[in-house]
């Protein structure tokens, strides 16, 4: 018997067409011999090879990466600690309070955080470069991760930390064998999207950054306004593929670690219910 044809299937196909076809579109002309993307003038290498002699644009991927990966590790860790803070408030009005601080940063446009980040740098005398940076990428990151380790905190089973209590652990303890272990995931997918929002953010870097210092969202702007180069496709299909690859190490390492709780579920229930 034929399944039925579902028009929200065609709808999602479309949706999916149009957002890679731009992406695949850029790609297939980095390839391109030419100079431009009007016409094809035969398949080539040579743009990749020209981003490769660009000690330029290779330092400033250098520069994007390093500010990436150091403001998602901080706001990892701070946004864990402020889920955590959170969590624990036992007044409903301050929890309300603070997560919708936290929500009023993730939905403030980033022209008006790049700006007021700016303010505060020129106020207080601050030079910019790679600190003003990474410091703005930190502080937007952190309500990412917080939204991603929240859930993970609700989802916990109470019983778990009572457990533990009762078995004489510690505050420290408890953190470290009981807390964490359960909300990883959340805090791996904090990690990610905040990596992720740090390599793709123009507006608050633009901002953010001074002379001597840029990132690749700003550096490609730059160029754009030049004219566009193929070198740019180019970079822009390297960074594609760097990005598909962050998603499959996010996918192998969550699948992993769900099947490692299924196994090792019972052993983790077992001496708390013993313990009571």
């Amino acid at each position: 018997m034929h399944k039925k044809f579902r028009w929200s299937n065609l709808y999602l196909v479309f949706v999916f067409v149009l957002l890679y076809l731009p992406i695949f579109f850029l790609i297939i002309y980095s390839f391109n011999a030419g100079d431009v993307m009007q016409g094809w003038d035969g398949f080539s290498l040579k743009h990749y090879a020209e981003l490769f002699v660009d000690t330029r644009i290779l330092e400033i991927v250098v520069n994007t990466f390093l500010v990436a990966l150091l403001s998602s590790l901080l706001a990892s860790i701070i946004g864990t600690a402020g889920a955590l803070y959170i969590y624990n408030q036992r007044h409903r009005l301050a929890k309300n309070i603070f997560l919708s601080l936290n929500n009023i940063l993730l939905v403030s446009p980033d022209v008006i955080i790049g700006a007021s980040f700016l303010i505060l740098f020129t106020v207080v005398g601050f030079t910019l470069g790679f600190t003003s940076v990474l410091l703005s990428h930190i502080a937007f990151s952190i309500p990412i991760v917080v939204l991603m380790v929240l859930p993970r905190l609700q989802e916990m089973n109470p019983y778990l930390v009572t457990a533990a209590k009762d078995l004489g652990a510690n505050n420290l303890q408890m953190l470290s064998r009981v807390v964490l272990p359960v909300i990883s995931p959340g805090i791996l997918a904090g990690f990610f999207m905040a990596f992720t929002y740090s390599l793709d953010d123009f507006a608050v870097t633009f901002f953010v950054t001074g002379n001597g210092f840029s990132t690749l969202s700003v550096e490609i702007y730059s160029r754009a306004r030049q004219g566009v180069s193929l070198e740019i496709n180019a970079l822009s299909a390297m960074m594609f593929l760097v990005s598909l690859l962050l998603v499959l190490i996010y996918y192998f390492i969550s699948n992993r670690s769900s099947k490692g709780k299924k196994r090792g579920g019972t052993n983790l229930v077992m001496p708390a219910t013993e313990g009571l």
